[in-house]
């Protein structure tokens, strides 16, 4: 019967009516005066952050059985954070590459220079968005709008850069970063001479690509471990 009465409809009656229908079958809108009520909003519960999957594909060792310089590390960060990240677990069954992977990771992203903490922050969210790393757009992401101390700027850069309310300086950063991220063999002079038309200097632009090319690395051990990011991170700098 309600096939054939919407079939008799136009087409904007027949929407209304099928809307109607589709609001009276959800139980939380109520029907009253003639009309339906929309729900009532809901004050926000914070619900408690759970670890529900494995922290790596790979043997993640016990704190007591790593190194004492690995697990000073992880328990300074622990302390300063509130919570261990899981690159730090993952990684830490190879202390070796542990040491150099951190090693170079403050070198690219602690180091003072033409670039701020929080345009290096930029670079690791917009490529590791291309690259499908779920961890370090999640745990990048917090530590960007902390340095950029703007709540919105990483998920509008993690979804479309070209669309981030950023400056032209840091487009032109952003565009870099990309091309050499998804297409550096296409990267060429003019390229550069953008960059240094925007202040950019030729150290700078070495960091943007050591950058890129760091996290590309990042991306893919986390794609292929299956290192989720930790729940503490969404809310971080919101």
């Amino acid at each position: 019967m309600a096939v054939f009465a919407l079939s008799r409809l136009d087409s904007r009656s027949a929407s209304v009516l099928a809307a109607s229908l589709l609001i009276a079958a959800q139980p939380e809108f109520r029907f009253r005066g003639g009309g339906f009520m929309l729900p009532q909003p809901q004050p926000f519960r914070r619900t408690a952050m759970t670890r529900t999957s494995p922290v790596s594909r790979f043997p993640v060792p016990d704190l007591e059985a790593l190194p004492e310089d690995i697990r000073s590390r992880i328990l300074a960060v622990q302390e300063k954070s509130g919570f261990i990240p899981n690159i730090f677990l993952a990684l830490a069954h190879r202390p070796d590459e542990f040491r150099a992977f951190f090693a170079y990771h403050d070198a690219l992203m602690e180091k003072p220079g033409g670039l701020t903490k929080a345009e290096r922050e930029m670079i690791v969210v917009a490529t590791s968005a291309a690259n499908q790393c779920q961890y370090c757009v999640v745990a990048h992401g917090a530590i960007l709008r902390i340095r950029a101390k703007n709540p919105l700027i990483a998920d509008q850069i993690s979804a479309n850069y070209r669309k981030a309310e950023i400056t032209p300086r840091q487009r032109v950063l952003l565009d870099f970063a990309m091309k050499a991220s998804q297409e550096a063999a296409a990267v060429e002079a003019s390229d550069l001479q953008a960059l240094a038309e925007h202040g950019f200097s030729q150290e700078d632009v070495w960091d943007m690509a050591a950058i890129v090319a760091f996290f590309a690395m990042s991306n893919r051990l986390a794609n292929i471990a299956d290192i989720r990011p930790n729940p503490e991170f969404y809310n971080l700098g919101r």
